[in-house]
């Protein structure tokens, strides 16, 4: 068998504390110091159950090309307190060759981390932060972690006066990174005497081309706004506040407005009056609030008013577990509403791809004048990581819109595409109404079978024969078995099948961007020449699974491999599994 290139290496940093102890703010800075060194990059969020105030940790995987997944485990801890970090030892897995940094004041190390034989170098953080006065311990922490990792100082030090907002205590701060970095140089020597120096980045001189950093939640905001949206109503909800807080300040310099609604069921009905107005609007929530605005998004269908609803997905059922991630609200976006209702259902594929895949749904809302899902979830929405600059994609709301005095209007004519031109009030000559009642192709309500079978082949119409493209999904590689999955998802699978192919065994990857409504003669052509599929995704019930079954043939019955979160999805579970199910076919 001829041999495989070797994988792109990366290290992998965990930052960790009590709240207010910054790490997430050294975690931050040290994402972008490796954008300036000319390396890729992940940030992932984690937290305790009560969301703020408590113990957290900034999880980072850093290396020469993109990343969409955590690794394994971590080549380092360093932990500024131990305040309940030993709640995140399922996430944080360290190895025998992993370094795991604590202050000895703040007491000893948790035990689990202990038993996973990580090698222990104490550090008095705390003490070394008080002898530079103006200082912050997480800075020592930067300055530590980012010089074991191999970055450079400057580059370090570029990204801390780049984000900086207090300049009385600049300069402290910069020598606290230097006195991380250089008490790095001691701890490494310990090191390369117990067992050999820590993984450090491989990465090339910046090649001058520009890279973003953006979290999801920024990435779905700002597809928003490209795509046109002008009007937000939203009710704060985690993980999906930070698209309103993003899109907040924005909104408004492009004449746009934002408002804070009472709650999840105003919000809804206020997007939906926008719309009906004449103007694009989204609303942003997780899945308690989009329980609340399932009769009001039924109505949106029913009178054909464009909207869409961002759904940062979390653990569920009912508040669940609210700063972690899992894609369980699948069953629920496409076919959670009463009656015949279709409706689009949209996934990003990536952090990057939340900017896309938005702009795409404002689109796809607006031209089929119904209402959007779009599935992001925490790991999403909350992560931020160093990318290339997307495409542009063009993708613009772009409403089919009545014309002065039309002779003999009717707002719901039943048309060869099934779209209608929609009146915008104000409009001479096209008044009609709009409600959650059955009508005629007038508007006039209606209870007569002839309208209510023709008001549902028309809705359903609209979206069946819409040409979606290729960019319903990304398909990838050619093989005899393939793999379908969504969301973030698609991160851990595809380092999986990379890891897989390293090892002669080739798979297709398909990651499906388009949910709903189903397009059976697309994934008909995406599985052209496959002889058997595994659907993979993050969820207790196979929901995405069991979806693909009512809606598609498969060459054979496809496999299954799905679990919940808490825990992310990571690539050498998904290896033993795509191995597992490879021997068996």
């Amino acid at each position: 068998m001829q041999a495989q290139p070797a994988l792109p290496s990366s290290v992998s940093i965990a930052l960790a504390g009590s709240g207010g102890s910054g790490v997430m703010t050294a975690g931050t800075l040290l994402l972008a110091a490796a954008a300036k060194a000319g390396a890729y990059g992940l940030m992932v969020r984690t937290s305790g159950p009560q969301i703020r105030g408590g113990e957290a940790a900034a999880m980072l995987r850093l290396g020469s090309h993109a990343m969409s997944s955590l690794d394994d485990g971590f080549d380092l801890l360093l932990a500024i307190d131990w305040q309940n970090v030993n709640r995140f030892a399922d996430e944080i897995v360290l190895g025998p060759r992993s370094v795991l940094i604590g202050d000895p004041d703040e007491g000893e190390p948790p035990d689990v981390y202990k038993a996973m034989g990580a090698r222990y170098a104490p550090l008095s953080l705390k003490k070394m932060a008080k002898e530079i006065p103006g200082s912050w311990v997480n800075m020592i922490a930067l300055g530590l972690s980012a010089a074991l990792a191999g970055l450079p100082l400057q580059a370090l030090q570029d990204a801390v006066r780049d984000s900086w907002k207090k300049p009385d205590t600049l300069e402290a701060n910069l020598k606290a990174v230097a006195a991380g970095a250089a008490a790095a140089v001691q701890i490494a020597v310990q090191l390369a005497q117990d067992g050999g120096a820590m993984t450090q980045l491989q990465v090339n001189a910046p090649s001058g081309q520009r890279r973003w950093m953006l979290s999801g939640n920024e990435a779905t905001g700002f597809g928003a706004l490209k795509a046109g949206v002008r009007f937000v109503a939203a009710y704060p909800i985690t993980p999906a506040t930070e698209v309103l807080e993003w899109l907040a300040p924005r909104l408004v310099k492009v004449g746009g407005t934002l408002l804070q609604a009472e709650d999840e069921l105003a919000s809804i009905n206020m997007i939906i009056g926008a719309s009906y107005g004449g103007v694009p609007a989204l609303t942003a929530t997780a899945g308690p609030g989009l329980s609340l605005m399932t009769e009001a998004i039924g109505l949106a269908v029913a009178s054909e008013v464009p909207i869409v609803v961002i759904d940062v997905m979390r653990g569920g059922p009912s508040t669940g577990i609210p700063a972690k991630s899992e894609q369980s609200d699948l069953s629920f976006a496409v076919s959670g509403l009463h009656g015949d209702a279709p409706r689009l259902v949209v996934a990003p594929t990536s952090i990057a791809d939340c900017l896309g895949a938005t702009q795409w749904a404002v689109h796809l809302a607006e031209a089929l004048q119904a209402p959007a899902i779009v599935l992001s979830d925490q790991f999403m929405g909350q992560s931020r990581v160093i990318t290339d600059r997307p495409p542009e994609s063009g993708h613009v709301a772009q409403r089919l819109a009545a014309l002065v005095n039309t002779p003999d209007y009717k707002r719901y004519r039943n048309t060869d595409s099934g779209v209608s031109p929609m009146a915008i009030p104000g409009t001479e000559g096209v008044t009609y109404t709009a409600d959650g009642l059955e009508h005629s192709e007038a508007g006039i309500p209606s209870s007569q079978s002839r309208d209510h079978v023709m008001q549902l082949d028309k809705r359903q119409r609209k979206l069946t024969l819409h040409d979606y493209g290729s960019y319903w999904a990304d398909i990838e590689g050619e093989a005899d078995a393939a793999v379908i999955t969504f969301g973030s998802a698609s991160g851990p699978v595809r380092e999986a099948i990379e890891r897989a192919k390293a090892r002669g065994i080739v798979m297709r990857l398909i990651v499906m961007r388009l949910l709903a409504p189903a397009r059976p003669e697309h994934m008909a052509a995406a599985l052209k020449g496959v002889k058997r599929v595994i659907v993979v995704e993050q969820n207790h019930g196979a929901q995405l699974y069991r979806y693909l079954r009512a809606w598609y043939d498969f060459p054979a019955p496809p496999a299954s491999y799905h679990r919940p979160g808490p825990l992310p999805l990571r690539p050498a579970e998904l290896l033993t599994a795509l191995l597992q199910w490879s021997d068996q076919s």
